[in-house]
């Protein structure tokens, strides 16, 4: 066996005649829903949806909250204190003394105002209790909510499976293995030590080429996150590719996950060789496990 270590992750190339596509006796072999994905289709800007209690909700994208906190001295994120100038503008307390008490946008003097609209608003995008927003990579989902709702959410309104237990057999068929015009995704939860867990399956384009990729993210924080450990297996033919990492949270928005490639990412050619050759119909077996630091 050959492993690959990069930081936390580990890869491991390995040839074995007992990987088997007879699912696992610790959980039950998953019917996979298939659902189309244009990569090229638009993202639509989120939505207004009722939320169960009847009020209407609106998620601020994170590039617009990131550049109403952005200081226009020091350019990073400000946090409370939050100074500003008699028009409105504002800027971190520590820069206020690095432009002599001048607004360096109008050049007003600046007083002892605070904004505490925005330190609100920067308090709340940082605290662990703001509710999270929905992990559904099918759309842009406005609901958010405490972890427990969002998980009836899921299973209500997206119709998310969810299994116990600390291991898993996900089984991926995808008709017409050779288009790259209809990807798809898939969801499914875990109940695992007390806390509940994502696995996301998705194909995308890769420059030209489409790539099947799984990962897994938690129901939490990323302090707690980082507490746990999960491998993900794929492979057929007496060969396997493993991968090993540490699950990102929620927090973290799943295309960001998907774009930095922290996952198993299998090419097309070898999705093909671990379906058999078949170059009509895609089948694929990803095993894992999930288990916790001590």
């Amino acid at each position: 066996m050959t492993n690959f270590k990069l930081g936390k992750k580990q890869i491991h190339a390995s040839s074995s005649s007992g990987f088997q596509s007879a699912r696992m006796d610790e959980s039950p072999s998953l019917p996979m829903d298939s659902k189309s994905f244009n990569p090229k289709k638009q993202v639509q800007p989120p939505s207004k949806e009722k939320l169960p209690h009847g009020k209407s909700s609106l998620v601020l994208p994170n590039s617009d909250i990131d550049e109403l906190l952005e200081c226009p001295v020091c350019s990073n994120a400000m946090f409370p204190p939050i100074q500003q100038c008699p028009s409105g503008h504002t800027l971190c307390f520590s820069c206020k003394n690095k432009v002599n008490n001048k607004c360096p946008i109008c050049r007003k003097e600046i007083g002892n105002i605070r904004c505490l609209a925005l330190e609100k608003l920067a308090h709340e995008t940082r605290c662990i209790y703001r509710p999270y927003t929905c992990p559904h990579p099918g759309s842009d989902c406005p609901f958010t909510s405490d972890s427990l709702a969002l998980l009836s959410h899921l299973r209500e309104r997206h119709k998310v499976d969810l299994q116990e237990g600390c291991t898993f057999n996900h089984r991926y068929v995808k008709q017409d293995a050779c288009s790259v015009d209809s990807c798809s995704w898939t969801l499914t939860l875990f109940n695992c030590f007390g806390h509940y867990f994502c696995l996301h399956f998705e194909a995308f384009l890769l420059g030209c080429e489409p790539v099947y990729m799984a990962f897994l993210r938690f129901m939490g924080e990323e302090s707690e996150a980082r507490r746990y450990n999960y491998c993900l297996e794929v492979g057929g033919h007496g060969r396997k590719l493993r991968w090993q990492g540490v699950p990102r949270s929620i927090r973290t928005h799943h295309r960001m996950v998907r774009d930095s490639h922290d996952g198993l990412i299998v090419h097309r050619s070898l999705a093909l060789y671990f379906s058999g050759g078949n170059q009509k119909e895609l089948k694929l077996r990803v095993s894992g496990r999930i288990w916790r630091e001590m």
